[in-house]
């Protein structure tokens, strides 16, 4: 009798212990590629925050009742981005492919840009991130993607420059020199540049300081580039040849000077844009065979633009 309890007893407990295991689910349990929804929704919590059925790094309650994301697909809304990791890393949404609305997904923005997904406008410039990548081709980790001083937003929205380009017009001024100066970043004839070859210079008879009929013409010319570029001034540099004593020459390139001067105030050029300096002999003697005496081509006087603008031009 006493061999017959110990046998049933020893049975029940069995029994008992299948059933409890059973119950629990953690002898049961489906394979995760066997799993559902529905399957999922049948077993307890206990068992559940045990699961991660996706491998995405939030267990299968988390997925089911705090996020209502799917515990069967580690990328809920296909974004790029693990479900996990939106949640423990990015805080970002991971029932939206775009948290912040800018047009790039989440996972772009973490895995391609380096941009911030809860953020439209990462680099603060105005334009938001999407815009940006899709639209300008500009850096959204970058307020002023080409370094010529002024951001984005701007260049696009309020002066019509390209923000990938810092001297838009290649006119040698960045943008934001032009902007300053009160000229156009987008003509690139505006500001009119000088070169320091853009005048011609012209030459004397000897002893002479009057301006010749072919010296004039130069002149004039000089005097329609001087008229189309008002920034700039001229200064007038007068030499002699080497005959003769220095004193006397001096006086004579300081005459040749002062005739060129007068040609251009006649002539419309403002005063007050005319410098001038007689320096006697060129500095280098040259020989002329087809002259006489002295030498034409030290007998001169050089027109030399002079920049009035705030920078100079970047070559």
């Amino acid at each position: 009798m006493t061999n017959l309890k110990s046998i049933l007893h020893i049975s029940f407990v069995a029994v008992a212990f299948v059933f409890m295991t059973s119950c629990s689910g953690t002898d049961e349990l489906l394979a995760p590629s066997e799993r559902t929804l529905e399957y999922l929704q049948s077993l307890d919590e206990e068992t559940l925050r045990t699961l991660d059925t996706d491998s995405d790094g939030l267990n299968d309650y988390m997925e089911l009742y705090e996020y209502e994301t799917d515990p069967l697909n580690a990328d809920t809304d296909g974004d790029g981005l693990t479900d996990g990791d939106e949640v423990n890393s990015y805080d970002t949404d991971p029932l939206n492919a775009d948290t912040d609305g800018d047009g790039l997904s989440d996972g772009d923005e973490v895995n391609s840009y380096n941009t911030d997904p809860n953020s439209t406008d990462s680099d603060n410039d105005g334009l938001s991130d999407g815009d940006e990548v899709n639209e300008y081709n500009t850096d959204p980790n970058n307020s002023d993607s080409d370094n010529d001083g002024l951001n984005d937003y701007d260049e696009i929205m309020t002066h019509d420059t390209n923000p990938n380009n810092a001297d838009s017009d290649g006119d040698g001024f960045t943008d934001m020199q032009e902007i300053d100066m009160g000229t156009n970043p987008t003509d690139g004839t505006d500001p009119m540049y000088l070169d320091s070859n853009a005048l011609d210079t012209i030459n004397f008879d000897f002893d002479r300081s009057n301006i010749r009929s072919d010296a004039e013409a130069i002149l004039m010319e000089n005097v329609e580039v001087l008229k189309d570029a008002p920034a700039f001034r001229v200064r007038v540099d007068a030499y002699t040849d080497h005959v003769g004593g220095d004193q006397y020459n001096l006086r004579l390139s300081l005459r040749r000077a002062s005739s060129v001067v007068d040609f251009y105030t006649e002539n419309g050029i403002s005063e007050s844009r005319i410098e001038s300096r007689g320096l006697g002999k060129a500095p280098v003697e040259c020989l002329d065979e087809t002259e006489e005496i002295g030498c034409e081509r030290n007998r001169r006087a050089e027109s030399h633009p002079i920049s009035t603008l705030k920078y100079e031009r970047n070559n």
